[in-house]
């Protein structure tokens, strides 16, 4: 059949939810949620994540949550949920910005716990962490997911620092129906936790291959991708942001698990495609050239085989990795939509998306858009709820009353630590992510009465 844009169905496996204050409420006993992170908000407008119990504090409470906002804002750091789109920590919110881009289903990614969950990990009360982590899964399935049946891929964090608690976890999840962990692209990265390719991760990989619960691996918990310097443009880290999971790729490809769990999967979260041909051509060649003495053995296979049989690889948009999607693989590219970040395009994915696969055949186009999605993470709402009902079309035509117009919001704007018509670089952009002094306030209204 001929497939028109609307015909699209869109599975996102990288998006990010803004945890909402009351996150905790229904999931921990009264007497020990002052035992958890708590939501606050300084006389400044300053919000952050406080853990009284831990002394423990982060504010990069929106991590650049700006969907819906003109383009000019997209590099301004929302101080509290106030500066936000409703839709990034309102679940029902969110299902009208999903409706609204014609996308179905999301992979939403913790944000103020770390992609991975690894601002849990340096606690000292281990058991209370624990305890902590466990509400944080039971909100996040339960209550964001929860209410909306095909909508969401189920992930939870897990207590990587104790594997038999982690295995507990990871069990007790399984059974509230999740598709996958969040997972470090590199455990051992700024020495948190030992190296994949250490024997310590052997039960949750025999786990993960027991229940085909894949691996959620996001760029960032691995190799850091940072800037070259304070003074570099911000538009040159952003440009080379995707790649920086090449290495972390390169190292989890080399892992022996693979040779003896089929079931073991790792998703590479917000990586792009374009550059995978060249590496898996490199891998290949390394292999055949350097096998004698490096004596690394993949089964018998190809580094390449290997690879297209446990990787998924995503895409928010890469014109030419969709153009060479053989070279890829047409059955481990999926899309992302990195709602609400700043890559994102809402509302106006399905109108992006089409530009990268219309010259696709139809069922590859499906099969990025999200067939492989839904096999890699187990579930298939399409199945469930008819073709008709999933397309862009029809989810649309549930979105005619959410505004998707450009609205101007508050937050800490870098261009206010630059000069006039120079490019902002990554040291001004690192300004906006601590907290503002009073004067710092009342500079920036002084400013932004000039930028109006």
């Amino acid at each position: 059949m001929t497939m028109n844009m609307e015909d699209m169905i869109i599975a996102s496996v990288d998006d990010h939810v803004i945890e909402p204050p009351t996150m905790f409420d229904q999931h921990l006993p009264k007497e020990l949620r002052k035992l958890a992170p708590q939501y606050v908000t300084d006389e400044l407008g300053n919000a952050s994540w406080y853990w009284e119990h831990e002394d423990k504090r982060t504010f990069a409470v929106g991590l650049n949550a700006v969907v819906g906002r003109p383009k000019e804002e997209y590099g301004m750091e929302p101080m509290n949920i106030d500066q936000m789109r409703k839709g990034v920590w309102d679940a029902e919110a969110h299902i009208d910005d999903m409706n609204a881009m014609g996308q179905m289903t999301a992979l939403m990614f913790p944000t103020f716990a770390g992609f991975d969950g690894g601002w849990f990990w340096d606690a000292k009360d281990k058991n209370n962490c624990k305890r902590v982590m466990s509400a944080y899964n039971d909100w996040h399935i339960d209550e964001w997911c929860g209410p909306y049946k095909g909508r969401y891929f189920r992930g939870a964090i897990l207590p990587l620092w104790d594997m038999e608690a982690a295995i507990d976890e990871a069990r007790r999840v399984i059974k509230k129906g999740v598709e996958t962990f969040f997972f470090p692209a590199n455990p051992a990265a700024r020495n948190r936790l030992p190296s994949v390719h250490d024997e310590y991760f052997e039960p949750l990989w025999k786990l993960c291959d027991e229940y085909a619960i894949p691996l959620s691996c996001h760029i960032g918990t691995g190799a850091a991708p940072e800037a070259n310097s304070d003074q570099s443009p911000i538009s040159a880290w952003i440009t080379s942001m995707p790649i920086a999971i090449a290495t972390d790729a390169a190292d989890l490809l080399h892992l022996n698990a693979l040779q003896r769990y089929p079931n073991l999967k790792i998703a590479l979260s917000e990586g792009g495609i374009g550059w995978v041909p060249y590496m898996l051509e490199r891998a290949d060649f390394t292999h055949k050239h350097h096998g004698p003495w490096v004596r690394m053995d993949f089964g018998g296979k190809l580094p390449s085989e290997v690879f297209r049989e446990h990787f998924l690889t995503c895409f928010i948009d890469d014109r030419f990795g969709c153009d060479n999607y053989e070279a890829v693989g047409e059955d481990i590219i999926s899309y992302e939509c990195d709602y609400p970040h700043s890559d994102c395009t809402w509302p106006f994915v399905p109108e992006d998306l089409w530009d990268n696969v219309k010259d696709m055949p139809t069922h590859v186009i499906d099969k990025v858009t999200h067939q492989n999605a839904y096999r890699f993470y187990n579930m298939d709402p399409v199945a469930e709820f008819g073709r008709a009902n999933c397309t862009v079309g029809a989810l649309r035509a549930k979105a005619i009353h959410v505004d998707v117009g450009a609205v101007s919001l508050g937050g800490k704007d870098a261009r206010e630590h630059g000069e006039d018509g120079r490019a902002i670089t990554s040291g001004q952009v690192a300004k906006t992510f601590v907290p503002r002094t009073a004067g710092e306030v009342n500079e920036s209204r002084r400013k932004r009465k000039g930028l109006v």
